[in-house]
């Protein structure tokens, strides 16, 4: 059994990676100061036996005995990271700092959850780990985009300099059930606006992509990543071959939730909004024998009945 520390817990993606770590009989210990979501998310994990919950302030350091540590101490959405862009951009440095810390004085291994917001609005198409990024560190999403930069910076400088055991990932858009169902992203904006008989919002044109990934497929990559022995350090794509564009979402959505009357409306591209989003996925495949296995139709009809409650 190993001990396993995963910061920022609450949110949809860490309380699925931590119902999984308990099912493969961890002990799991989780750090968060529910910025972005409630203890709701967790209620059935809290009965475990072999798990911990603590209310931290995560600009604060935080010392334990551990085997592995899942920093994802970040909020991701961009209502909760624009809502107070310096104290999330000082927070999230500052927990990482914490965190490699940590892992360097009790010899955990680490991993950093990255974002495809790395590559911005990416010249390259797919993106690969290789490519060197088209950036803007000067905008409203910069916050964002330049801290997970900044972090996989300092966790690169933490194992040359210290020999940090560590482990990095890039996550594309996720989804699934416990997502906030106001947090703006493409998904659960669609289907609530979908739910309301709004019109769904469209930016741009039909033209604008993204990689769309169920929750398990990323979780076990994820975790494959971190349970790699062969020090294999250096950012993986986690994941998805699975490119739509934005109307073809949205037509989806619509679909699946037949006797919604909303229409598709076009409004203008936000001026920092990327144009094309889409994983190289060969080297996850590579290092780690995995490729992704959901398709996005078949899991956005449990999703869709997930954000039902809500209406």
């Amino acid at each position: 059994m190993k001990k396993i520390l995963v910061t920022w817990w609450a949110w949809f993606v860490w309380s699925h990676l931590c119902r999984r770590l308990l099912n493969e009989w961890n002990e799991v210990i989780c750090l968060d100061n529910l910025f972005t979501w409630t203890k709701e998310n967790i209620e059935d994990m809290l009965q475990n036996s072999n798990f911990n919950f603590i209310l931290h302030d995560v600009n604060l350091p935080f010392w334990w005995q551990f085997d592995q540590i899942y920093n994802l101490a970040c909020p991701a959405s961009p209502i909760h990271y624009q809502r107070n862009p310096i104290e999330t951009f000082k927070t999230s440095i500052l927990w990482a700092m914490n965190m490699l810390e940590l892992a360097l004085k009790t010899k955990a291994r680490i991993l950093q959850a990255s974002t495809s917001e790395v590559y911005w609005d990416p010249v390259v198409h797919p993106q690969n780990e290789g490519y060197w990024w088209n950036v803007n560190p000067i905008w409203i999403r910069s916050c964002y985009d330049e801290w997970k930069r900044g972090s996989e910076t300092l966790f690169m400088d933490y194992h040359r300099e210290h020999w940090v055991d560590i482990r990095i990932v890039r996550i594309f858009n996720t989804y699934w059930s416990l997502m906030h169902p106001a947090d703006w992203r493409v998904v659960s904006n669609f289907i609530m606006q979908a739910l309301k008989n709004e019109d769904i919002t469209i930016y741009w044109d039909w033209t604008q992509t993204r990689s769309f990934q169920y929750i398990d497929d990323l979780v076990d990559v994820m975790i494959r990543m971190m349970n790699n022995e062969i020090w294999f350090i250096w950012p993986v794509n986690t994941w998805t071959q699975f490119e739509f564009t934005i109307k073809e979402l949205a037509e989806i959505v619509l679909k699946l939730i037949p006797e919604s009357k909303s229409k598709l409306v076009y409004k203008p591209l936000p001026w920092d909004d990327p144009k094309q989003r889409k994983a190289d996925n060969k080297l996850a495949f590579e290092k780690l024998w995995r490729q992704p296995l959901i398709p996005l139709e078949k899991w956005l009809i449990p999703t869709i009945e997930y954000f039902r409650k809500f209406i």
